[in-house]
């Protein structure tokens, strides 16, 4: 058992630290580009102050605060760079993951995936409303994330992680899934769940690829690629 999927009360304050940290992160409790300090982190995340310096470091060493002189802590900023590299990591490992996940995956996985993603698509018809869409970031995160699991590599999905919080931010600051994309990312998906089904890596790998193009695209502001 890892660190993360261990029980509230048996994980570390520096680990809960961690976890309410990004939690609010998400929640834009903590804005990208802000400057903080550890006193205001302890504040906001609720945690004591020796755990919030305990979690510095790892903050640092995973991208998401940089100290910069005379100003101190500064949560990530979103920038063309950080669209790019986190795009382009996304990528690389998605790709690999998806082609071996077109030969592995269980068919029973892939007919709950495709019953999810079908069933979006007949709610939007009736109508697309903000409790639907919630629902269809978490279907869209789900299968991304399904991909990645199957690898059952902890370094592999620590750094997936990490960068997956990132896409996060970087879709909250300059798109999020609407009433236009829903029914585009739910069919892109539907293709790469049809390329499972076949047990074509081939054709997965290329499916996704467009799928996550597409999305680097609209981070970077220059629509469907």
């Amino acid at each position: 058992m890892t660190e993360a999927t261990k029980p509230v009360g048996e994980r570390s304050l520096r680990e809960q630290a961690y976890d309410s940290f990004t939690t609010r992160l998400l929640s834009r409790e903590i804005r990208p580009g802000q400057f903080v300090s550890q006193r205001e982190l302890a504040t906001i995340t609720g945690m004591p102050l020796g755990a919030i310096r305990e979690m510095v470091p790892r903050l640092e060493a995973d991208g998401l605060i940089s100290t910069v002189p005379q100003r101190g802590m500064q949560i990530a900023h979103i920038d063309l760079k950080l669209v790019r590299n986190a795009f382009q990591l996304r990528l690389f490992l998605e790709a690999e993951a998806a082609a071996l996940f077109a030969i592995k995956a269980p068919d029973d996985l892939l007919a709950q995936m495709r019953a999810r993603h079908e069933d979006v698509l007949a709610r939007a018809r009736q109508g697309i409303t903000p409790d639907l869409l919630e629902h269809a970031q978490v279907v869209d995160w789900s299968l991304h994330d399904s991909i990645i699991d199957a690898l059952d590599n902890e370094i592999i999905s620590n750094v997936y992680r990490v960068n997956s919080l990132k896409i996060r931010l970087i879709r909250q600051e300059r798109f999020r899934l609407n009433e236009n994309l829903l029914t585009t990312v739910m069919q892109d998906h539907l293709a790469i769940i049809s390329a499972f089904e076949q047990r074509d890596p081939d054709l997965a790998v290329k499916n996704l690829q467009r799928h996550l193009e597409n999305a680097r695209g609209r981070a970077l502001g220059l629509g469907e690629m």
